[in-house]
């Protein structure tokens, strides 16, 4: 079967994007595992799906697949790097957008300076609606939250890992860390995600704070691992800082793929995050029966 695709970067986190607006593809897991395929497909973090409006008000359907063939609930570098498809390709004349996906509806928008921003919608502290299972732990009091207590990467030293728990569509745990450089993102990130308080596996981040305004951070993803960037990620590092206390109301979040702007005005406001969107390349290719 051969199919037409667009490769896309948001920050160094890459995608393959399809077009399902005309009809579905049929794809299968295994499908969507050779076209992130760095060597035998494409080569993505995700592959995202274009779909037709699902109801009124809504614009389009947005389907998101890890590399590993996984659907996911939601992914903030690709939902930007969705609205420039859908306003390159000609399926929208809209600067702000309307898009459904698995956890509810986000609205991206297209600004003047060529960068999208989008409204990921409020974040989501409760652990069993995250899901995070805290029972027997303590929050560590910080700020206006506070830390819960994992078992260590390295249960010799007995020193607990503290995260912080948040959803952003999609479950994070974000640690603070001196130097995102030199941290054991490599360790530390897959030993979190196997961790059974996460029934549905979680995004690690790894958060340096280098100012009220600036931090740095790297993310271990579900189904991925470490990306050049995480937009749900930076979402999820600078909301906890600022409810850690400490971080302002916007910060910019330095990653290894690029700079993306993250802004929360606090509990029960959405987090808006601004960042780039750009076509690589377009393409066919023949994925194997």
């Amino acid at each position: 079967m051969r199919i037409q695709f667009t490769k896309m970067q948001g920050a160094g986190n890459d995608f393959v994007v399809l077009d399902e607006t005309r009809g579905r593809l049929g794809l299968t897991p295994a499908h969507y595992r050779y076209l992130g395929d760095r060597h035998f497909g494409v080569g993505a973090d995700q592959i995202l799906t274009v779909r037709p409006s699902p109801g009124d008000g809504i614009d389009f359907e947005y389907v998101i697949h890890n590399a590993d063939g996984n659907e996911v609930e939601q992914c903030g570098n690709g939902s930007r790097c969705f609205a420039r498809f859908v306003r390159d390709q000609g399926l929208t004349t809209k600067d702000r957008i309307r898009v459904k996906t698995m956890k509810g509806v986000i609205e991206p928008l297209l600004t003047p300076d060529g960068r999208v921003t989008v409204d990921m919608g409020p974040p989501v502290f409760e652990p069993a609606e995250i899901p995070f299972d805290a029972s027997g732990l303590s929050l560590v009091p910080m700020g206006s939250w506070g830390y819960w207590p994992l078992a260590g990467a390295d249960s010799a030293q007995g020193a607990p890992l503290l995260i912080a728990a948040v959803s952003m569509g999609n479950p994070h745990a974000v640690t603070l860390v001196a130097d995102v450089d030199a941290a054991p993102v490599g360790v530390w990130g897959p030993h979190v995600q196997a961790d059974a308080r996460f029934p549905q596996g979680v995004n690690v981040g790894f958060l340096q704070v280098v100012s009220r305004s600036e931090v740095r951070l790297r993310v271990y993803e579900r189904g991925v691992g470490e990306t050049l960037a995480c937009g749900t990620g930076a979402c999820a590092a600078v909301v906890a800082g600022i409810r850690l206390g400490l971080l302002d109301a916007r910060a910019d979040v330095h990653t290894r793929g690029g700079v993306l702007t993250i802004a929360w005005a606090g509990l029960g406001q959405s987090v808006f995050m601004t960042g780039p969107a750009t076509t690589v390349f377009r393409g066919e290719i023949d994925l194997p029966e």
